[in-house]
């Protein structure tokens, strides 16, 4: 279900990076503020003696400037410059008259070299431009997701203008992180620092690739605006940090930094009218990025707890009309049968007010803590039910995939010449398919593909692979990740409530 966005009347571009002025005024000690220094004007005193009140500031704003600069000559060099190139393929016909009103007239006039060419693939190359952070010395790279997404290249430039071709490790385009990795030894990386505590208004620094690639290692600053930003409406998962700094296009993917020198976040977008910076910038906060990270190193990709419960939050109204206390914590609306809660107990109408020792806000809060642990994981609710306050201990399930994975994709594309889309109520509805039925919907075929030759169409519910029953997206990415070019492939597909084989060989 897509969620509404709160900022729908702001477009809102998936960009990244920051530039920006920085204002002081009387700021408070910062850095061995306490600590003597000459003035720079210690002939202007007043007239009781005493030094310019203005000294002590000015030798703070000192003391601030080095520590920017200590910063970004030591985190500047693991920061990259991630270069995309997609390529478009167009058939072009060969008659520029051919379906027109008028073919009978130019078939007459003349003849044979009116008849329509053997169409031609014409490709197209489309550059990208992104930021990426290395972020541990077996070069692992951070990323957006949306920086390297249907990208047939990736290669990124460091500091020292070396171009490296990169590896994709994985993708999430549920939290918007990519992780990348170059085979390359002795490469500068950042310490990942703990954005759980990072405070609003503290200071941090932006490093990327605004604009082009001839800006590359641009170093701004701004502050921390908020935390924990959600229905922002550009990741399923989103606890987003908000920055005043500016974000332009290229910068996505680059560092925030923290003045302890530590990588905090993953810029990744603003939100604009203008399609330029309006002080309003989000960036994935680096613990959620690192659990991706974790997970997409592991395994492939992004293994996540589930609880089995529909959750919403709950404003005073409803709080009312439900006789609760207050509007705190999150309300169970449904709960997924045989689920870890159901069999935990937990009921339609309780409110969960804690997470182990974490009080809950909001449903994203709640949703993004059970995704970032792992299955198996035991966890104490304290929930309100009835107006009394009660305790209960849940083990996590797994989160079962819901889309086709990015590798897939890209692999379906190239090989089988279709993409897929997980097969749910909305599918259901609109390709007129049983809703008890279980596998995946086949959509952009190419009418030059090997699978359409065969007889497979668009709208095809495809239930079995190679005679194996699709249970989920999971047995499909899994079936589709073993297939080699030369394999002759089996699917069982249901159109019209009509049972029927496409065999083909790739």
């Amino acid at each position: 279900m897509k969620r509404k966005n709160y900022l729908s009347s702001t477009p809102l571009i998936l960009i990244g990076i920051f530039t920006g002025a920085l204002f002081f005024s009387n700021l408070a000690p910062i850095s061995q503020a306490e600590e003597s220094a000459p003035s720079i004007n210690n002939e202007i005193n007043n007239q009781e003696g005493e030094k310019n009140p203005v000294d002590q500031p000015l030798l703070t704003l000192r003391d601030f400037n080095k520590a920017y600069i200590n910063i970004a000559k030591k985190v500047n060099p693991a920061v990259v410059t991630v270069f995309t190139e997609k390529i478009h393929k167009v058939r072009n016909v060969g008659s520029p008259f051919f379906n027109s009103p008028f073919d009978p007239f130019f078939k007459d006039f003349f003849g044979r070299q009116f008849q329509p060419k053997t169409p031609q693939e014409k490709e197209y190359r489309q550059q990208g431009l992104g930021s990426g952070v290395i972020v541990d010395n077996n070069g692992y790279i951070l990323t957006n997701n949306h920086v390297i997404e249907g990208a047939d290249t990736i290669y990124v430039r460091l500091m020292d203008l070396r171009e490296i071709p990169v590896k994709v490790i994985g993708a999430d385009p549920k939290t918007d992180i990519a992780v990348l990795k170059v085979d390359e030894e002795n490469l500068t990386y950042t310490k990942l620092g703990d954005s759980n505590k990072l405070e609003v208004g503290e200071w941090v620094l932006a490093i990327g690739s605004p604009m082009s690639p001839d800006l590359a290692h641009t170093v701004t600053n701004g502050i921390v605006s908020a935390k924990g930003r959600s229905n922002v409406g550009l990741a399923d998962y989103e606890d987003f940090i908000q920055t005043d700094a500016a974000i332009n296009p290229g910068n996505s993917g680059g560092a925030l930094i923290n003045l302890d020198g530590e990588l905090v976040g993953i810029n990744t977008a603003i939100a604009t009218r203008s399609g330029g910076y309006q002080g309003i910038g989000f960036a994935v906060p680096i613990n959620m990025a690192k659990n991706v990270m974790k997970s997409l190193i592991k395994h492939g990709t992004v293994v996540r707890g589930w609880l089995g419960i529909y959750i919403q939050d709950v404003n005073e109204t409803m709080a009312t009309a439900m006789d609760l206390p207050n509007s705190k914590g999150t309300l169970v609306s449904d709960v997924s049968e045989d689920g870890p809660a159901e069999e935990a107990g937990i009921k339609p109408g309780d409110v969960i007010l804690k997470l182990n020792e974490t009080l809950i806000d909001n449903t994203a809060q709640l949703r993004n803590l059970i995704a970032a642990m792992t299955p198996e994981t035991d966890v104490v609710l304290l929930i309100l039910r009835d107006g009394e306050e009660k305790k209960v201990k849940v083990s996590l399930g797994k989160l079962a995939a819901d889309e086709i994975a990015p590798e897939i994709e890209e692999r379906l594309n190239k090989l089988f010449g279709f993409k897929a889309v997980p097969f749910d109520e909305q599918a259901s509805q609109k390709y007129g398919h049983n809703k008890s039925l279980k596998g995946v919907i086949v959509t952009e075929l190419r009418k030059s593909s090997q699978p359409f030759r065969s007889g497979l169409r668009n709208g095809d519910l495809i239930v079995a692979f190679n005679r194996n029953k699709l249970d989920g997206i999971e047995d499909f990415n899994e079936a589709i990740s073993n297939i080699k070019e030369g394999n002759t492939v089996l699917f069982t597909i249901i159109r019209n409530n009509r049972s029927f084989f496409v065999a083909f060989k790739l």
